[in-house]
Formats: structure tokens, sequence, C-alpha cells
């Protein structure tokens, strides 16, 4: 029997040729997916720690480390003449080289490790920062006890933190990255390491103005041109002492309540930066309840002296208006703006501005035209000036002006205060507005670098002289930091012109 052409048989031999073609296009499919999930499940490699290798540490260390920067433009070489005369050099046990143990600090401050056993932690297991200090990947890094046996036996008493600041300083200057001519001042708190519950009260010495001698003659000077008699010397006031709260735990630390700032111990660190590149030029630290205003002059003619700066400008916060600082600026012919804080006056009487002073006759005149005439100058240095009684008892203004039960109205004025409204003026003035601008671009920012990415929000230490290196430390790193950009982005100008 024959098979006719279109017979199913035809059919079914079609279907089998499909059949099989699908079945070898999963089997292919199938095939492909299993060597996949196979090479998805292979096992780990063995593993390569064990394995004997020959590498050079420079390689190990990315180019654009900052470590790389600092290491190519900042000798530390000076380090060693700051400190060696600290050392005995002809007897005890070889020391560790002093240059290695302060890359070592400046690491712990560039970096943010606020802890010394962290931070020996870090050198020994980062490569970058075991090339930077000089060690092998196999040396030993020296314990932190090392770090603090230098502290407490060697610089205890010195002053090699402030002199490798200053070093650093100079080295910007002589780069052209600081000018001088124009400075920002500020302060900011640093937490002390200090329980504000375990305290005690007593009876401090307040302290003493370095003005003082200067305000005294000046009132001297003042009582003279008025016709008044000098000062009783045997009234003259002690050494003045207040009640203070002093902390068991960290005496120098002292106790702080401002308005928006936290309660508790505090040190302050008040620090100056130069306007054209905002290195840091000095640093001071403080207990916490000591005025902004109280060491600024001194730390500006430290500057003035020690780097001969040649001051033109100085813009600060509202915490240094004060009459003496506003007096001493004006005298050093340095242009001078500071901000200005609003008193609320005595409510339903009127402000001090209300009355108006005449320089010529030397009197006030209140918003009803009464006169106030000189009485006297005391010992602060503030003159004062007095109404009529027998004008103010039918002065219709009386209830808005003075609540005096002799209905006399006083108003007090400093034999400085011309200083003072000379720096107002400066303030309003376009030159002052745009240096009041920059105070919060520079120095304001550099408290806020310190506190974000140095870990400087807190003393580290307890002790004044010690939370004082912590400052210094942490300035000089900021500043070890700056000079290194500034000159790396210097030299790469100057390869691709």
């Amino acid at each position: 029997m024959k098979i006719q052409p279109g017979y199913p048989g035809c059919i079914f031999s079609l279907l089998t040729k499909v059949a099989l073609a699908t079945f070898l296009f999963i089997c292919y499919n199938v095939s492909i997916y299993t060597i996949w999930w196979c090479d998805m499940l292979r096992p780990h490699q063995e593993q390569q720690q064990g394995q004997w290798e020959l590498v050079y540490l420079e390689q190990l260390v990315r180019p654009d480390h900052l470590l790389r920067m600092v290491q190519k433009h900042v000798d530390f070489g000076f380090v060693f003449e700051k400190v060696k005369h600290l050392y005995c050099e002809d007897n005890g046990r070889p020391a560790l080289d002093p240059v290695i143990l302060f890359k070592m600090l400046f690491i712990g401050y560039l970096f943010g490790i606020r802890s010394e056993r962290r931070l020996v932690q870090e050198i020994a297991d980062n490569v970058a920062y075991r090339w930077f200090c000089g060690f092998s990947l196999s040396q030993r890094i020296p314990d932190a006890s090392t770090i603090w046996q230098n502290r407490h036996r060697r610089w205890k008493d010195s002053e090699v933190h402030q002199e490798i600041f200053d070093e650093i300083v100079r080295r910007a200057i002589e780069a052209g990255f600081i000018s001088g001519k124009e400075l920002f001042t500020d302060s900011t708190h640093i937490k002390a390491s200090a329980n504000k519950r375990k305290c005690e009260t007593r009876q401090v010495a307040a302290s003493t103005k370095s003005y003082m001698d200067e305000l005294d003659r000046a009132v001297a000077e003042d009582r003279e041109q008025h016709g008044k008699k000098p000062l009783a010397r045997g009234k003259e006031v002690q050494q003045e002492t207040r009640e203070m709260k002093v902390s068991l735990t960290d005496p120098d630390s002292g106790y702080m309540m401002r308005d928006g700032k936290p309660e508790g111990f505090f040190y302050l660190e008040h620090r100056t930066v130069d306007g054209k590149h905002n290195f840091i030029t000095d640093v001071h630290v403080t207990p916490g309840n000591v005025h902004d205003s109280v060491p600024y002059i001194e730390r500006l003619d430290r500057q003035r002296k020690v780097f001969k700066f040649q001051v033109k400008r100085v813009a600060l916060d509202a915490g240094y208006l004060t009459s003496p600082i506003c007096h001493a600026l004006q005298q050093r012919e340095i242009f001078a703006v500071i901000g200005h804080r609003r008193f609320t006056p005595v409510k339903g009487l009127f402000p001090k501005w209300k009355f108006t002073y005449d320089p010529e006759a030397d009197q006030y005149k209140c918003p009803g035209d009464s006169i106030l005439t000189y009485r006297t100058t005391n010992r602060e240095g503030y003159r004062q000036y007095a109404s009529d009684p027998k004008t103010c008892c039918n002065c219709p203004l009386r209830d808005r002006c003075t609540k005096s039960r002799a209905a006399r109205k006083v108003i007090t004025r400093h034999v400085w205060e011309s200083s003072r409204e000379w720096v107002r003026e400066n303030r309003l003035s376009e030159r002052g507005k745009k240096l009041k601008v920059r105070r919060s671009e520079t120095v304001e920012r550099s408290f806020a670098d310190s506190k974000e990415l140095h870990g400087h929000r807190y003393a580290r230490m307890r002790g004044k002289h010690k939370v004082r290196e912590q400052c210094l430390m942490c300035a000089t790193a900021q500043n070890i930091k700056k000079l290194a950009m500034l000159m790396d982005r210097l030299e790469g100008v100057a390869l691709s012109a």
C-alpha cells in the first residue's frame, strides 16, 4: 500500500521534527542556565593572605591622598629644633623621634581621631598613615602611653605647641597666603571633661583687666577737666572677688551661663583668622566664664609684635562691643566693625537714645527739652548727668522718663564713649557692612570645620594647659591642611601653564 501525498503520515513527520527542535531548544537553554547558576554558586577562590608578596609601600598610598600633599609641601624638620632642648643629649635610652611623634598627633587632628589609643590602632591598620610617619608594614607602632609620658614629663611647662603653631603661620606668611591686614576674631565654647553637678561654690578673685591703669588716668584727667577732686586712694577698691561655681573634676574650667548656649563647665577658645585665605593666626584659651573682650587687645598686640602684622581692619562679634576695646582700636588707627546688640529698655520708659548729647556744652537734653548737667565721674569711667528735680516734678513726661522718688533722671556716658560712636559709624558704612558679612564667612567657618572635621567639640583632656595644647594642635592641623592644598594648587597651575 502506497502512502499518497497529503497523507496524515507527512503531518506526523512534520510534527516530529518540530517536537525534536523544541526539545533541543529547551535542552540548550536549560544547559546555559545550569552553567550560569553553577558559576554563581562556584566556591570562593582560596585566600591569599598567607602568601609572600613583594610590595612597595609608596605605591599603596593613592596619589591624591591628603597626606601626600602634606608630606610634599610641609617640612616638619623644624620640630626637632623646637623640642631639642627638652631632651638629654648624653644620658638615657634612645628616644622616639619627636618629628614622628608630632606627625602621629597631626594625623589624629587632621582626621578627627580624638582618642590616642584609637590613633595608634588606626596608624597600625592604615597604610597611608604608616607611610606618612615613616613606619614599615611590619614595624611596631609606639604605644599610646609614649604620647602620655611626653605630655606629662616633657611638654608640661613648655611652649612647644605655641612655637610649632607660630612656625606654620610664618611659613604661610612667607608663601604669601597671609597678609595680616584684615583680621576676624571670635570665640567658641568647648565642653570641659567635667560633670556640672560635681562642683562647689567658692569666692574667686575676678580677672584683672589690662586697660585699668589707662582707665584710671583717663578718669583722673576727666575729673580734673570738670573741676573735680581726684578720687581718694584710701577708698580704692581692692581686688574684687565673686562667688562662682568651681568644678571638682576640672577646676580650671569655668561655669558658663549664656543666652542660647548650653549650661555647664566649658572652656572658651578665642581664635583670630586672616582675611586673605582664612588661616588661623592666633589661639587663646580661657575658662568659660571669662568675657570675650578681656583678652582681645593683648592677643591683637601679640600678633602685631610676633608676626609684624600691619593691621588695617578688624571685624568682631557683638560680645566685643565695649568702650575700652573701641578706644584701643581707635588709638591703633584700625578700622573696626563690631556687631551691635540691642538691649530692651525698661518697659514704659524712654530708651537712652531718646536723650540727645551736646558735646560742646557737655550735657544731655531729654525728650521734654530739659537739660541734664554733669555731676561726677566714677571709678568705672562713667560720667553722670542728672536733671533738676524741680523741673522733673512738673514734667508731663515724668512717668515715661524716670521712676525715681527724688524726681531725678540720671544718664551715664563713658569717658571713651566717642570711640564707641566711631565704631558704630564704621558698622553702618558700606565698607563696614561688607566686612561684617565676611566675618561670618571666615572665623565662624573656621570653627565649624574644626568641630565637624577635626573632632574639636569636646575637651579631650583636663586642665587649661592641656586644653590649650588641644586647641593649638587643632588649629595647626587646619593651617597645615590649608597650606598643603594651596601650595599643591599653585604647583598644578604652574605646571599647566
